[in-house]
C-alpha cells in the first residue's frame, strides 16, 4: 500500500509549504527525511510527484490529481483519531435521545447539529415516546437523555434541567357539542362539562400513564401518539389538551377549535426538561448536548 498516515501527512505538508525544508520544519523533521519520503512514495506509485528541476520542487499534474483525496484521507484519520481520543475521555460510541412525541418540533435539533460538529463520528438516535415510556427508556439505560415535560413529582434517580416551554390549550372539534354547551352557557365551560365529556389523552403505551394535571374527564380514550389524537379530535370523538405548536395547522385550518373555558385557563403553560440519569455517569456527548440546550435557551 503507497499511502500511509504518515507520508500523506508528508506530501501534503511540501504541498502547503512549497519546499521540503519548509515541510520539514512544519513536521518537526529533518529536510532529508522529507525528500526521502516523498521519494519513496513516488517510487511506490511509479510517479513523479514533484519536479524538482528548479530551485523548489513544483507539484506535477498527477501530484495535484491526487491532492483533493489525500486531504480527504488526512481529514478522516484526523476525524478517527480525535473519537478514539474522545472515547477515552468518556464520549458514547452513541447517544440515545427519548423525545416526547408532543416536543418533536421543540428547539433540539440545534442542539444536534452543533454537537456533532463537536463529534463528527458520535451516532445519535432519537426516539419518539410518551412522557412515560421516554422516562422508562432513561432509566432502563436503554436511552441516554429525555426530553419531556416537566413531572408532577421529582424522581430522586433523575437529574434535570429546565430548557424551555410548551403551551397546551384544550381542543375540540368545530361541531362538538361542547361547543354548543358553552354558547348556552354564555360562552365558557366548566371542570364539570369537561368531566362528563370523553377526553381523548396521550399516554404511555404500557400502563396508560399521564399526567394527572390534564385529566379531567370520567372517561377517557389513551393513545400514544399526538397525530393520533388530532384525528380523534378532529372526528369529533372528544376533546384533549396538546401543545399549540402541534395543533396550529388544525387551528388554522378550522378543523380544531380552542375550547371558550371559563374558571380555568386554556393556555396551561409546562416546563420542558431534559432528563438524565443519576445512577448512570454521564457521557461526553450528553453532557454536552445538554450544555448546548442550556445554552441556546439562555
Amino acid at each position: 500500500m503507497a499511502f500511509t498516515s504518515e507520508n500523506v501527512a508528508v506530501f501534503l505538508a511540501v504541498l502547503d509549504s512549497g519546499s521540503f525544508s519548509a515541510a520539514a520544519r512544519a513536521l518537526g523533521r529533518v529536510p532529508s527525511a522529507v525528500s526521502m519520503a516523498i521519494a519513496h512514495l513516488e517510487a511506490e506509485l511509479d510517479l513523479p510527484l514533484f519536479d524538482r528541476s528548479g530551485r523548489e520542487p513544483q507539484p506535477t499534474a498527477a501530484a495535484r490529481a491526487l491532492e483533493p483525496q489525500a486531504r480527504l484521507l488526512a481529514g478522516q484519520l484526523a476525524q478517527l483519531e480525535a473519537q478514539a481520543l474522545s472515547l477515552t475521555r468518556g464520549l458514547e460510541s452513541r447517544l440515545t435521545l427519548a423525545i416526547a412525541p408532543e416536543l418533536l418540533g421543540a428547539a433540539w435539533t440545534g442542539a444536534v447539529a452543533r454537537l456533532v460538529r463537536d463529534f463528527p463520528l458520535l451516532d445519535v438516535e432519537v426516539l419518539a415516546a410518551p412522557q412515560a415510556d421516554a422516562l422508562a427508556l432513561l432509566h432502563s439505560g436503554r436511552a441516554q437523555l429525555a426530553l419531556v415535560f416537566e413531572r408532577p413529582g421529582q424522581d430522586g434517580r433523575e437529574g434535570f434541567q429546565e430548557v424551555g416551554s410548551e403551551t397546551l390549550v384544550a381542543v375540540v372539534a368545530p361541531g362538538h357539542p361542547l361547543l354548543q354547551e358553552a354558547g348556552g352557557q354564555g360562552g365558557g365551560l366548566g371542570e364539570a362539562h369537561l368531566g362528563r365529556t370523553r377526553q381523548i389523552v396521550v399516554a404511555g403505551r404500557d400502563a396508560g400513564v399521564a399526567d394527572p394535571r390534564l385529566l379531567f374527564a370520567r372517561q377517557r380514550w389513551l393513545t400514544d401518539s399526538p397525530e393520533a389524537a388530532c384525528s380523534l379530535l378532529e372526528a369529533g370523538l372528544g376533546w384533549g389538551w396538546l401543545p399549540r405548536s402541534v395543533v396550529r395547522p388544525q387551528l388554522a385550518a378550522g378543523t380544531l377549535r380552542e375550547l371558550p373555558l371559563a374558571g380555568l385557563t386554556n393556555a396551561l403553560t409546562l416546563w420542558v426538561d431534559v432528563v438524565w440519569s443519576k445512577e448512570r455517569p454521564m457521557g461526553l456527548g450528553a453532557a454536552r448536548f445538554l450544555a448546548l440546550m442550556r445554552e441556546a435557551n439562555g
